[in-house]
């Protein structure tokens, strides 16, 4: 059942095919015919805990329901009572053994560390159901929302696994909308986005990830030269891979009649770490700054405040990524960055940087992607001694006698993580002309197009098929 199988899209078109019936027929049963579906899809994900997803809706629909009705005092503590809920088993599944190895560690004991099986998507739909929680508790969602349909906005498969995160509320516009059936322009868009889907995770990431997973796993074998191309190599994986995703969600909730944000755009054209997090993730960006961000004061506090602010919502959101010192050492680096950035641009004042003459746009650009190649290295290795070691043997070691071997035994991987870079830098008003163009083809094209990007993926596919990086996130 991953999205980037034959067999998933298979199930998905005979599943789309019995959706386009049941949307112009009922509502009622629409809804109930993908809420079963996206349930199966959720079991066939996660086998061992089939029971916590339908589990945790029912008890954050319920418990939401009940504090809406509640005012004052009561109201704030069934709002605290429902999120600590909601995050129970997040903490629980993911942070448990972390948990423990820092009391073993600061302690010096040896408390044994359970089995605990990571549910995919946990992470995801934990924060969408504190997000409608937190929206009706502050007045943002207004409408109340039946189990059937919050069961539909919770457990919508497209979003399950790894996003993008979506609130309530664009979902439920959407299900109550009064037109029927699914709009054909927004059909085309939708292949578009999953085809686009498979060039960025099939042939791009998965590809790029062969060398990238040797360098990251032995560096100590590779010359520096090599192990900056794998850090080249790792960034436009991570990108390639996640939005990959991103892209293959919202063009099938698309082709399902439902318009979903954007979850990535153009990040590495940033000039700044700041328009990096405007950039990147944008679905995540945004939840902790409305849930995390500006419930600690955001920038309506004293100056030195608002840093500190800032720097805890991206400590939290390193850790988020995963339960590991590593993690938090990664957000606390874009946590120190975004400080020194808004800093800075409090001495001078703020300026867009497209705004800004060239010989300081390239410049801040320079800088902002060296910063982001050396934080990838601390995501993406497992522990610090070995990132420093990485890091280390990128400058002590680094030689161009290995370039034209590196080139010649390696020509595909090269040509691919080029064209992937030069892709990256298309402006955005040509990418959607682009995409324009694609909509306005024949559907005979489209599909011929389609058919050569699934055979190119599997030209470059390795011999088993590599899951989303974020699914484990």
């Amino acid at each position: 059942m991953l999205f980037n199988t034959l067999s998933f899209y298979a199930v998905f078109i005979g599943m789309l095919s019995v959706y386009a019936i049941l949307q112009r027929s009922s509502r009622l049963l629409m809804m109930i015919y993908v809420v079963a579906f996206s349930l199966f899809f959720f079991a066939r994900m996660n086998p061992e805990v089939t029971w916590l997803l339908p589990l945790t809706a029912l008890a954050s629909w319920a418990m939401t329901r009940q504090m809406d009705m509640c005012r004052g005092k009561r109201r704030t503590g069934w709002i605290w009572g429902t999120v600590a809920v909601e995050l129970l088993p997040l903490l629980y599944f993911k942070y448990t053994n972390f948990g423990l190895d820092v009391i073993n560690t600061l302690l010096k004991s040896n408390l044994p560390l359970p089995d605990i099986i990571l549910p995919v998507g946990i992470s995801f739909y934990t924060f969408q159901a504190i997000s409608y929680s937190v929206d009706v508790y502050r007045g943002e969602l207004k409408e109340r929302m039946t189990l059937l349909e919050y069961l539909f906005f919770l457990t919508f498969f497209p979003l399950l696994l790894a996003g993008p995160i979506t609130r309530a509320a664009t979902i439920l516009r959407q299900l109550r909308r009064e037109e029927g059936g699914v709009d054909p322009r927004l059909l085309r868009t939708g292949l578009w986005l999953v085809m686009m889907g498979i060039v960025k995770k099939c042939i791009v990431a998965d590809y790029l990830a062969q060398f990238n997973n040797w360098a990251f796993d032995s560096p100590q074998l590779y010359d520096g030269f090599e192990l900056l191309m794998g850090v080249l190599g790792f960034s436009m994986q991570i990108y390639c891979d996640f939005s990959g995703y991103s892209d293959m969600s919202i063009g099938m909730a698309a082709m399902m009649g439902l318009r979903l944000s954007e979850n990535f755009c153009f990040p590495y054209q940033s000039c700044s770490i700041t328009e990096f997090w405007r950039r990147w993730h944008i679905s995540l960006s945004s939840w902790f700054r409305d849930y995390v961000y500006i419930p600690l004061g955001g920038n309506r506090v004293a100056a030195w405040r608002m840093y500190l602010n800032n720097f805890i919502t991206m400590v939290v959101a390193g850790l988020w990524h995963g339960s590991t010192l590593m993690f938090a050492l990664w957000g606390a680096m874009h946590g120190a960055a975004l400080v020194v950035h808004k800093w800075y641009g409090s001495l001078r004042g703020e300026e867009h940087p497209l705004r800004s003459p060239w010989w300081q746009v390239v410049p801040g650009w320079l800088l902002c992607q060296a910063f982001l190649l050396v934080t990838w290295v601390f995501f993406r290795c497992s522990s610090l001694d070995k990132a420093l070691f990485f890091i280390h043997r990128i400058f002590s070691e680094f030689t161009f006698h290995s370039i034209p071997a590196f080139l010649h035994v390696r020509t595909t991987w090269c040509l691919v993580l080029c064209l992937s870079l030069l892709a990256h830098g298309i402006r955005e008003k040509w990418f959607y002309r682009i995409q324009e163009r694609f909509i306005s083809l024949p559907w005979l094209v489209q599909t011929i197009l389609l058919l050569a990007v699934v055979q190119l993926a599997i030209e470059l596919q390795g011999s088993d098929v590599a899951p989303f990086l974020y699914y484990k996130f």
